[in-house]
């Protein structure tokens, strides 16, 4: 029997704020959810943000955490004052141009029609003809709305993090927020199995492109910079994944990402759920964190037409003023999609070792199926894959719910808000949902609360879907007040406004993540509810076995809870163990049955029979 990965953890950071306990999620459907239920989420927020030093969040305060929370202006440069810098030959027509400069600033290789007198430390140069020149200037970015996680949050002032890219402070925030909604400690976690079967799949589909690494790395030397040792390292792809080894959990199990474009998430969620099914490992961190509201990327996306620039949503509205807070409009009249920056990380166990300690169960992910596009016109175009991941994910569906309750499924889209993603996935869903007649199909898309946080996208949609079981409410597209008229959705509920699911969702016994990705990375998973997956867990073990786990999980849940309110008041705990438990040549035991390391309790075995006997 298959082992079922169940999500036991989950942790983050995106515009709606911090994704464990909830937050992120409650903040995108706030306006339907009790002072009560919200009360922790405002106080969270007021944390994060600087604006409330103690406990009482007033209306006042909840109004500055909506305007600093969600799409909106970005925040991380100024879209009206851009630094640019034009090529100019300089010319003093028949005269000449003189300047100084320090004697140690002069280039090594001198002009031909310069002339170069000395002057103690300086140098003064006369130039006849033309001098080439880097002219600065200040210019206006034509795209002002984006995804930044909430004002005035810096993660990077929680721990130790001299020169690290944005895009890993990120991570080791979420990563460390995953790991706090446990209820339990790492190192239990740890106790409980071999050191290598842990996996942890991470990373970034842009990289880290801040000035600290590859923006900077790549820029110095045009700019008057300086490399420093640490911007190549920093800037790859996979160094989310290594942070949390080397710095948050201490691992030495299997380790990498899986790169898709916008379906990266899901690429590494895929990873973790096959070790953990295949018994390579028993706990599975799966994540991605994406800073890429950099001018200099979004300058990259917004000349292919991918952006939604001011002018465009101007037009849209008849309006002068943009309105930020709208940009993103999946499936209704729009203009491109809105960056975003995350950091989302989830916490798989296999189902023996969850009830062994006794963690809480928010899900459990089924499978995730991956397709590419095959023979394209456009590298970027849209293909036949995505119907192949989305059929695949619902026939799982219906394999497993039965024929009636695939119909209690709803899908999280991909939803970019571009003109063509509104046609194409429409097009699939419907076709699915016809197909499995399924005549009213929920779909909704998130990214019109947090924008597209490119590799960690799907993360958002997970961490979003996982809070409807928890609060009942779907939330809806409440950026758009129609539907285009070129979307297909004959068989489809395409929610304009936030939608009850039922009493903590259980109407819905499964939700579909959907993702395209740029050159043909479509990726479907499907995500099973706390209940599904504890009516499944109930069949295969028996009644003492979950009476044991229940008992277990009431200390583990009311840990969970206290580490939740502990982050609300501001005293979140941030793993980054930078010089701790560091081991070297001498830390090893090696045997022909097995490895020890010095600071693991458990030994790694070592293969001593033949697996393909058979073959032999």
């Amino acid at each position: 029997m298959s082992k079922l990965p169940l999500i036991v953890g989950f942790g983050g950071i995106n515009a709606a704020g911090r994704s464990s306990g909830f937050h992120s999620y409650k903040r995108m459907v706030a306006d339907v959810l009790s002072d009560h239920d919200m009360a922790s989420t405002w106080q969270d927020l007021a944390q994060r943000m600087g604006i409330s030093g103690g406990s009482a969040v007033d209306p006042e305060i909840i109004e500055a955490i909506k305007a600093g929370t969600l799409v909106r202006r970005i925040e991380s440069f100024d879209p009206n004052s851009l630094r640019y810098q034009y090529k100019a030959a300089l010319n003093g027509g028949q005269e000449t141009i003189s300047f100084t400069l320090r004697k140690s600033k002069l280039p090594t290789r001198i002009p031909d029609n310069w002339q170069v007198e000395e002057q103690g430390s300086k140098v003064t140069i006369t130039v006849t003809g033309e001098l080439n020149a880097l002219l600065e200037d200040r210019v206006s970015f034509p795209v002002t709305s984006g995804g930044n996680i909430p004002t005035g949050f810096d993660p990077a002032k929680l721990y130790n993090s001299r020169f690290h890219p944005r895009g890993l402070t990120l991570t080791v925030y979420g990563a460390s927020d995953a790991l706090n909604s446990l209820g339990m400690d790492w190192d239990e976690v740890l106790k409980h199995i071999k050191p290598d079967q842990v996996s942890v799949y991470a990373g970034s589909a842009l990289a880290q492109v801040d000035d600290n690494s590859l923006s900077g790395l790549l820029a110095a030397p045009l700019i008057g910079g300086r490399v420093s040792s640490k911007m190549m390292a920093l800037s790859l792809a996979e160094m989310p994944a290594d942070f949390i080894n080397g710095y948050v959990i201490n691992s030495i199990g299997t380790t990498g990402t899986s790169m898709g474009a916008c379906a990266t998430f899901l690429y590494n969620l895929r990873q973790g759920l096959l070790d953990i099914q295949q018994g390579k490992s028993r706990v599975a961190i799966v994540g991605n964190a994406e800073a890429p509201v950099v001018a200099e990327i979004m300058e990259g996306f917004r000349v292919m037409g991918a952006l939604a620039e001011d002018a465009q949503l101007n037009a849209l509205d008849n309006s002068e003023t943009v309105d930020n807070r709208r940009a993103c409009r999946p499936f209704s009249s729009n203009a491109g999609f809105t960056m975003a920056e995350s950091a989302q990380f989830v916490v798989l166990m296999d189902d023996e070792l969850a009830l062994e300690l006794g963690a809480t169960v928010y899900g459990s992910v089924a499978d995730v199926f991956i397709n590419a596009d095959a023979n394209k016109k456009s590298i970027s175009a849209p293909g036949v894959g995505n119907y192949v991941t989305v059929a695949k994910a619902t026939a799982l569906a219906k394999a497993i719910l039965g024929p009636e309750g695939v119909k209690q499924t709803y899908v999280q889209a991909h939803g970019t808000g571009t003109p063509q993603n509104r046609v194409t996935e429409s097009h699939i869903l419907n076709e699915v949902a016809k197909t499995f007649s399924i005549d009213n199909w929920p779909v909704t898309a998130i990214k019109s609360y947090v924008g597209h946080s490119m590799s960690a996208a799907p993360g958002d949609q997970l961490i979003a879907s996982l809070g409807v079981w928890r609060y009942g409410w779907i939330p809806g597209i409440k950026t758009i007040d129609h539907i285009a008229d070129d979307v297909h959705q004959s068989n489809l509920n395409i929610l304009t406004d936030h939608y009850f699911a039922g009493e903590n969702g259980e109407d819905y016994k499964a939700v579909i993540l959907n993702a395209k990705g740029f050159g043909g990375n479509n990726a479907s998973g499907l995500v099973l509810s706390p209940q599904q997956t504890m009516a499944m867990l109930s069949k295969k073990y028996s009644n003492n076995v979950m009476s044991a786990y229940s008992r277990k999980n009431e200390a583990v849940s009311q840990q969970a809870v206290v580490n939740d309110k502990a982050a609300c008041l501001g005293e979140e705990a941030i793993r980054y163990q930078f010089g701790d438990s560091v081991m070297d040549e001498t830390s090893i035991e090696l045997t022909p049955e097995s490895i020890k390391l010095s600071e693991f309790a458990s030994s790694i075995p070592l293969a001593t029979k033949n697996p393909y006997a058979d073959y032999s």
